[in-house]
């Protein structure tokens, strides 16, 4: 039967939670939030805070809670130290460098180790701006994909719900094509059952015909050769009667011409001796050809007609068994067909205990008012996104404007100052005091700033580290379903009471694998248990009704008579061993090789027109009439003789071909028929009961095959719930994958930028002496250099520099 298996709907793929280029940074943030907090899932904490409101009245539930978030506050308290101390530091170094101390004077103490030294604050300063650079980018990065996130969770929000929307409206669709799908078997029943004489009669004659067709073919065949010897008897008897008849004539106009020609030859005298007419006479004899009336008796005693009439009244019964068949059924294959109406009555009741089990009102009224109030946040929330947009476009700007400064700085200055770093610091050109100034501006820059970034990165620490450790770091463990499933923490999500599945160990975590892999609702919710399959679609329940209706039948089929015992010992005469309708025709034949006349005619009628030529007028006339006269007899031996002749040997030939096969033929068709009797008279109820077995057991296939694909259908394929966990995939692939994970990157970035502030404010602070105008000069004399180098050893004075302002 052409079941097929259910069509699965179409649905839009689930988003892709791969992050890009930027997977490093987000598994370098995860570690470390793993590192802040190593701790498991607080279970037992949130159940007691979820069970008792008022659970800030119990101090042991603060100390759990501090426990758990130890690492977090230990984050934030050196956050608020950065926070407190950054700008505390700050001040007081502002201060001190006003008062002229902390670097503050404008005086730098020279050696031979300077330029090195500057080089190295460089290079330093250098790498510290490129790493800033580096984290500011990053941040810059999450925070654009923090609002691409919102963008893209919007669409796969509707895309989702539109997912829920196909998939719930499908499994109606699928109840409705398996109740359907009944029609294709009911039509196949129905169709064997009305049409049962086409079915089962048809089998039945089939097989009995095979045999007895082929034997009364036989028959046929033998009672054709039969009548077709007769035919050549009758035409044997007719043509011998008419070529007797001929002889008699020509026999008497062969003579009365000879006594003609022997008086004109008389009168002719010598001339004519040499012409004779003596031979003038018939030679063939055909009173020898035998008679066959006889045979023709036996023919006739046979009654060929009846033996027809005896064989198609055989075909008959044969034709007529699916007839027979469908008149002796009718009550049987109205039982049946008010069985497959119990049947299609029990489809229908599992179908309606389906569609109660899914009614879509609620869900989709649920499902509408989601879309409605996010379609009425949406413009808020990507108003408010834009102003969280500006303000990190800002911060990272304001980390832009830092790093700038370390860059004009480095460039300005290294491009200021001579080649070989010996320019006095007195005589330091615009061009490296504006970048020594630059360095000084960006610590300015951060001592003002750091600590806000450092508030800002404080709080979306505590909210992102807190998301991910609490909500998506469980929720990729399954950590979070399994705790949905603790008994009677939220009694709206226990599945089994909304199921009715008392016995069954349903809960969301195996809802959730199941239709990971795209399960069947039936292996999703165990729904044996509410409905029972094996009540509705046991075959062998129908089975025995079937078959009690069905063993009911009884055919009858009338006997089929191929001969009569008459006709048989009529056929039995004519295969008698001396072969009754054998004739000898021997002599016939040889009669009728002969010629017609013993003297030849076209001989002795140029010998009579040579002696008309030569005789005298009187006896020329004569003998011209006798010429003539023979060549009448002459053409009407050849127009009337010839034919019969021929047509005579004809029918003798076929007689002497056909007649001695005749017994053999008689002898092979009696004992076919013998053995078809017995096959007819064993066999027929034999075949009968096999064939209405048969038809039985293909009517119990149909409906095991059909019951069978509606039980795999419906184990196996109804409901496939793979949007189910698609749904919730998608949900933690916007909430943690595009908005968490970005917003701890951000708050990442920005950290790393602000840690990477301090060393920027020392170094920038230490290079900027480098590059800076100074106001007192410090000069070492290259003598004095060269004889504090040789008298190193015997003076222990240090060589006073000399001061110039």
């Amino acid at each position: 039967m052409p079941l097929q298996n259910l069509t699965q709907p179409v649905y839009h793929q689930p988003p892709s939670n791969s992050h890009g280029d930027l997977q490093g940074l987000f598994n370098m943030v995860n570690g470390y939030l793993r590192v802040v907090q190593p701790n498991s899932f607080p279970k037992d904490l949130l159940t007691y805070v979820i069970n008792h409101q008022n659970f800030f009245n119990n101090q042991t539930v603060y100390k759990e809670i501090l426990k758990y978030e130890t690492g977090f506050l230990v984050c934030a308290v050196i956050g608020l130290l950065f926070i407190v101390l950054v700008p505390l530091v700050g001040l007081f170094f502002c201060c001190c460098r006003c008062c002229g101390h902390c670097g503050g004077q404008m005086y730098q103490k020279q050696n031979k180790h300077s330029a090195c030294k500057r080089r190295t604050l460089f290079c330093f300063l250098l790498g510290i701006t490129v790493v800033l650079l580096a984290g500011d980018i990053c941040a810059y990065v999450s925070n654009q994909r923090i609002s691409q996130g919102l963008e893209k969770g919007f669409v796969i929000f509707n895309n989702t719900v539109s997912n829920l929307d196909v998939y719930l409206n499908s499994l109606p669709q699928e109840i409705n094509q398996i109740v359907k799908s009944s029609n294709v078997p009911f039509e196949e029943v129905n169709n064997s059952l009305s049409k049962i004489g086409d079915t089962l009669g048809s089998k039945i004659k089939e097989k009995l015909g095979e045999r007895a067709n082929k034997v009364l073919n036989i028959t046929e065949e033998l009672l054709q050769d039969i009548q077709s010897i007769d035919r050549e008897l009758q035409k044997v008897n007719q043509t011998g009667a008419r070529l007797q008849k001929m002889q008699e004539e020509l026999n008497k106009n062969l003579t009365d011409l000879r006594n003609d020609i022997n008086e004109t030859l008389k009168t002719c005298g010598s001339r004519c001796e040499k012409v004779s007419v003596e031979n003038l006479t018939p030679e063939a004899n055909f009173s020898t050809i035998p008679d066959v009336n006889d045979k023709l008796n036996l023919i006739s005693e046979l009654n060929p007609s009846e033996l027809n009439n005896t064989i198609i009244k055989a075909r008959n019964v044969i034709n007529e068994i699916p007839e027979k068949v469908s008149n002796q059924t009718k009550n049987e294959a109205s039982e049946i067909q008010d069985l497959l109406n119990e049947v299609r009555k029990g489809i229908n009741t599992i179908s309606d205990k389906f569609h109660k089990m899914i009614s879509l009102k609620e869900i989709s009224a649920f499902m509408e008012n989601i879309v409605k109030k996010a379609n009425y946040y949406k413009p808020h929330v990507i108003k408010y996104d834009g102003y969280r947009w500006g303000v990190g476009v800002c911060l990272c700007c304001l980390l832009l404007v830092i790093i700038a400064f370390n860059v004009l700085g480095l460039l300005l200055g290294g491009l200021g100052l001579d080649s070989k770093g010996m320019q006095c610091p007195t005589n330091r050109g615009c061009l490296s005091n504006t970048g020594g100034n630059f360095f000084m501006a960006s610590v300015g820059f951060s001592f003002i700033f750091s600590w806000l970034l450092m508030l800002l990165v404080l709080v979306l620490f505590l909210v992102g580290g807190n998301s991910y450790t609490l909500v998506c770091q469980p929720w990729a463990n399954g950590i979070i379903l399994q705790y949905l499933d603790t008994s009677g923490l939220i009694p709206q999500l226990n599945v089994k009471k909304l199921m009715n599945l008392n016995g069954s160990d349903v809960n969301l975590t195996s809802i959730y694998k199941n239709c990971e892999g795209n399960a069947s609702l039936w292996n999703t919710f165990h729904l044996d248990e509410v409905i029972s399959l094996n009540d509705t679609f046991n075959i062998s329940k129908y089975t025995q009704d079937i078959n009690s209706t069905l063993n009911k039948i009884e055919i009858n089929i009338e006997p089929i008579e191929l001969l009569n015992d008459e006709q048989k010992s009529r056929l039995r005469k004519l295969s008698s061993k001396d072969g009754p309708l054998n004739v000898d025709f021997n002599s016939t034949l040889e009669q009728l090789n002969q010629n017609l006349t013993k003297q030849d005619l076209n001989t002795l009628i140029n010998n009579l027109e040579e002696l008309a030529n030569i005789t005298d007028d009187g006896i020329r006339n004569d003998l011209r009439r006798h010429a003539n006269e023979l060549k009448n007899i002459q053409n009407w031996t050849n127009l009337k003789f010839l034919p019969e002749i021929e047509a005579l040997k004809g029918s003798i030939q076929r007689l002497q071909k056909s007649t001695p096969q005749i017994p053999i033929l008689i002898n092979l068709t009696l004992s076919e028929i013998d053995d078809t009797n017995v096959f007819i008279k064993d066999q027929t109820e034999k075949i009968i009961n096999y064939e209405t077995n048969t038809f039985i057991l293909n009517i119990v296939d149909y409906f095991s095959s059909y019951l069978t694909w509606i039980a795999r259908s419906i184990i196996g394929e109804f409901g496939r719930c793979g949007p189910v966990a698609w749904a919730l995939d998608s949900v933690n692939t916007v909430v943690c994958n595009y908005l968490v994970d970005s917003l701890n990157a951000f708050w990442f970035s920005l950290a790393w930028c602000t840690v990477f502030l301090l060393p920027s404010i020392i170094f920038a602070v230490r290079l900027a002496k480098f590059y800076r105008r100074m106001s007192v000069e410090d000069i070492y004399e290259d003598e004095i250099m060269e004889n504090f180098e040789l008298s190193r050893q015997s003076m222990f004075k240090m060589p006073r520099p000399q001061l110039k302002k």
